[in-house]
């Protein structure tokens, strides 16, 4: 089954990049310098941002769905990001999921979970496959496993 990974839209976030810290910590959000190493994964360009990028550290309603399992998380966001004009679709596994540990979430027409597993960013392609051949999965919502991080939708292509 092919399948396409949707970075998250920057216009849901690009008001933050105009807020001073003050105006940060009101929504609950930090600005972040990236630092050499990695570590910081921009959900908008679904890269790691590089050395020396302005970031920002914010909660983001990655599930706005009316079930029991509607969820917001932590995500960086970087400001290079900012001038598309719609949200990052891959049809492949970027480098910043492929390289991690990934809790992997499949989601029916309704919202409510119907598998779960943590596998090796590795794996990703090949569970993404056999879960979206399935009818009753709708999508799956990919997180980072070790700080839970929402990294990344994945839909049928």
């Amino acid at each position: 089954m092919p399948f396409r990974i949707r970075g998250i839209d920057p216009a849901a976030v690009a008001a933050a990049f105009a807020l001073d810290d003050d105006g940060l910590a009101a929504i609950g959000a930090v600005r972040v310098i990236a630092e050499a190493g990695g570590g910081y994964p921009c959900r908008i360009t679904l890269e790691e941002a590089e050395a020396g990028e302005d970031l920002i550290l914010m909660n983001y309603e990655h599930q706005p769905a009316s079930s029991p399992y509607g969820s917001r998380g932590p995500i960086y966001v970087r400001r290079r990001g900012l001038d598309r004009a719609g949200p990052l679709v891959l049809d492949h596994v970027p480098a910043q999921i492929r390289t991690r540990l990934l809790s992997v979430r499949a989601y029916d027409a309704a919202d409510m979970i119907v598998e779960a597993e943590v596998v090796e960013g590795t794996e990703l392609e090949a569970l993404a496959t056999a879960w979206l051949a399935r009818p009753a999965i709708a999508y799956l919502h990919v997180h980072f496993a070790r700080r839970g991080c929402f990294a990344a939708r994945v839909e049928r292509a």
